[in-house]
């Protein structure tokens, strides 16, 4: 595949400079996935979302006539995320912008002590594996356009240790430290790779039934509201980040006027995080 030529500058929306790019999401069937989606499709990107299952979200998108391919995948497999890959290079031709969102966690209410090999593994499956796979199925692709590029939606938790995400933070944290690396040796290639790392996000991961309010307050004997107020009154501005402005970074990430931007971590957590 031949360079593609320089994209004009613009900024979000319609004017992105990502227009007609072919863009891969994993974990895109709800949350902060399915925003990010929903940010590539209102800049005229064409979209190849991976999710474990269809969702009504998705596919009214795609009822609606957006160039939005969805592939049902276990991204937590080890052939899942090449899968996907391959699906969007047999659809579009290429890969432009690959989008490592993909991710879950599991409170340890427990402690240390109740996290098995088993949790550990599974841990580090869903959080870091997937996005290596991704990373390592899609790069060829990326590297061919002369100007591909990676966004990884990492956690505060990479810098942020907590042991009620003992395993989490270090799977968080490996992600980060994965994507800084990469970013050195294909920067020089026209790659460019950065992170995100959210705070509490407005999602089922924290507020959802079986989210990390839900299980910390059971734990505790606490409404999960209250759990979720508390941790929202930790940041400086006293709410959750939500999906949507995670999104807009992201696609500020993929776009042209990040073109000098490359091995960056940017924190979107509301100023929880005191540390410079």
């Amino acid at each position: 595949m031949s360079p593609r030529p320089p994209q004009a500058a613009g900024g979000s929306g319609a004017d992105a400079g990502l227009a007609e790019r072919t863009v891969v999401v994993t974990g895109a069937g709800r949350g902060i996935g399915l925003a990010i989606v929903e940010a590539f499709l209102a800049a005229g990107s064409r979209v190849v979302a991976g999710s474990r299952e269809r969702t009504e979200a998705l596919d009214e998108h795609v009822k609606q006539g957006a160039e939005l391919t969805v592939v049902e995948v276990d991204l937590a497999t080890p052939d899942g995320p090449a899968a996907l890959v391959a699906e969007a290079v047999a659809v579009h031709g290429g890969v432009d912008v690959l989008v490592n969102n993909v991710g879950a966690v599991r409170p340890r209410v427990d402690g240390f002590l109740g996290v098995t090999d088993e949790d550990w593994d599974w841990t580090f499956t869903v959080n870091f594996m997937a996005a290596v796979r991704a990373t390592r199925a899609a790069l060829p692709h990326l590297l061919a356009t002369g100007a591909g590029r990676i966004v990884t939606v990492s956690s505060v938790n990479a810098r942020l240790p907590d042991p009620l995400v003992i395993d989490y933070g270090a799977a968080k944290a490996a992600l980060t430290n994965f994507c800084k690396a990469l970013s050195k040796e294909v920067g020089p290639r026209g790659v460019r790779v950065n992170t995100i790392g959210p705070g509490p996000v407005e999602t089922a991961l924290w507020q959802g039934a079986g989210g990390v309010a839900a299980t910390v307050g059971r734990s505790r004997g606490v409404d999960p509201r209250e759990v979720a107020r508390s941790a929202a009154d930790q940041s400086v501005t006293g709410r959750f980040t939500r999906p949507s402005e995670i999104a807009e970074l992201v696609l500020y990430l993929a776009g042209p006027r990040a073109a000098n931007i490359t091995g960056a971590d940017f924190v979107i957590d509301g100023g929880l995080v005191e540390s410079l």
